[in-house]
């Protein structure tokens, strides 16, 4: 019961400061300006661990990989963690497991961090469409929606859009989930 509740606290807090780091990549990828509160809070919660790591893992494509790889390398350090706790650490072959789960575990924190944005991006256009957060929203989502909104235009004036996003985004997280169960059933 203890070893379960140490790694319900680890694992949240993992997964904050892993959101945290997706949401610096993604906000770099979109170009998303850091000029305001939550992309200043993004920044200064995410530079200890992201300066070291620039040093030695450098962009690709312009992309600031040094915050991926941190994300990920928070996430297999969870699942090794985990694994101690459980008593599974001598398992054959559990650290080449363990990084291939981190990239499932950062694929699926993706999707989330994409579908919470794309809710906000799209309450906020309803409740505060002036709001710099709401605009920061929708740059973060504009990559992921142009596609859909090229192939379906609005009806009557409404985007419809979000929600086909969300489908699709769902449509991923049950495949991540399913591909994952199938690859690990119930080592992890």
């Amino acid at each position: 019961m203890l070893t379960d509740l140490v790694l319900l606290v680890l694992n949240a807090v993992a997964s904050f400061v892993t959101t945290l780091l997706l949401a610096r990549f993604y906000m770099q990828w979109a170009r998303v300006s850091f000029r305001n509160q939550l992309g200043a809070f993004v920044i200064q919660t995410t530079d200890w661990a992201v300066l070291p790591a620039r040093r030695v893992v450098p962009a690709l494509f312009g992309l600031d990989m040094a915050t991926l790889v941190v994300a990920w390398l928070i996430q297999v350090a969870l699942i090794l963690v985990g694994a101690l706790l459980h008593g599974s650490i001598g398992a054959d072959g559990l650290i080449p497991l363990a990084l291939l789960r981190g990239v499932i575990e950062i694929a699926r924190l993706s999707v989330w961090f994409l579908m919470i944005v794309l809710i906000i991006s799209a309450v906020m256009s309803w409740v505060s469409p002036g709001n710099p957060l709401g605009s920061m929203m929708n740059a973060l989502t504009r990559p992921f929606l142009q596609p859909i909104q090229r192939v379906m235009p609005p009806i009557a004036n409404v985007d419809l859009s979000p929600l086909v996003l969300i489908l699709l985004l769902q449509v991923l997280l049950y495949l991540i989930e399913a591909f994952s169960r199938q690859l690990f059933g119930l080592l992890f």
